[in-house]
């Protein structure tokens, strides 16, 4: 393959990606642009598992500075596609996968959350409460799987309790950066490993965060995406 080809090849690759992350993320995108979802919850909400101050930042910063950048990468996109310019395709396609998919992580991150008022911590039932036995003895098993995944993430990225489509079966799996999850595994349950998510908390103590979440995690919401 030539290297023309392979530029327009990968160019279409990232315009694919595009369409699974609008897919994906449709309740939070408004006219194709991406949009800043609100939280179902106060700042202070989980407190003291995750402290106000963190979540305020994580969400009208942090989460805002994707969709920001998500939407500008499609406008540029736009143009470079219509100029058939290969080289700024692929840059901006890398773009859109960032920024995109920390968009979508990040949606999906808040509906796990709940405050423990509102059943933030209570076990999972239902056919994902037997999956979980199944899988992992209970939940004390699938937590002390995912806490170990996601100790051992180098650097920056997510780790997510998924379902395989295929199969039905679930398993935890780790995604670099701001990776969504795609493809032939539907996203149940994530956690962020980000130092934004827990440090100003925290700090270097980031086992303690991993295991502090899980008193305000929304099972209902991960029973809804299994079933």
């Amino acid at each position: 393959m030539s290297v023309s080809l392979l530029r327009q090849s990968t160019a279409r690759s990232g315009l694919r990606n595009l369409s699974t992350i609008s897919k994906i993320a449709r309740p939070t995108f408004t006219r194709g642009k991406a949009t800043l979802p609100d939280l179902p919850y106060d700042y202070g909400a989980l407190e003291p598992s995750i402290s106000g101050q963190i979540m305020e930042l994580h969400h009208s910063k942090h989460h805002q500075t994707y969709v920001n950048s998500y939407n500008s990468a499609t406008e540029q996109l736009a143009t470079a596609t219509s100029s058939s310019d290969p080289a700024a395709q692929i840059t901006l396609g890398a773009l859109i996968n960032f920024h995109g998919g920390g968009h979508i992580n990040h949606s999906l991150f808040w509906e796990n959350l709940a405050p423990k008022s509102s059943g933030g911590g209570e076990p999972p039932s239902g056919k994902l409460g037997q999956a979980i036995d199944q899988a992992y003895g209970g939940l004390d098993g699938l937590k002390k799987v995912m806490n170990a995944k996601l100790a051992g993430i180098q650097g920056s990225g997510w780790a997510w309790l998924v379902k395989d489509t295929e199969t039905g079966a679930i398993q935890v799996r780790t995604y670099a950066n701001q990776d969504p999850v795609v493809g032939q595994f539907k996203p149940l349950l994530g956690i962020d490993a980000w130092e934004h998510a827990y440090y100003l908390q925290y700090q270097n103590r980031k086992a303690e965060y991993f295991g502090a979440i899980w008193d305000v995690i929304n099972w209902k919401t991960a029973e809804k995406r299994f079933e």
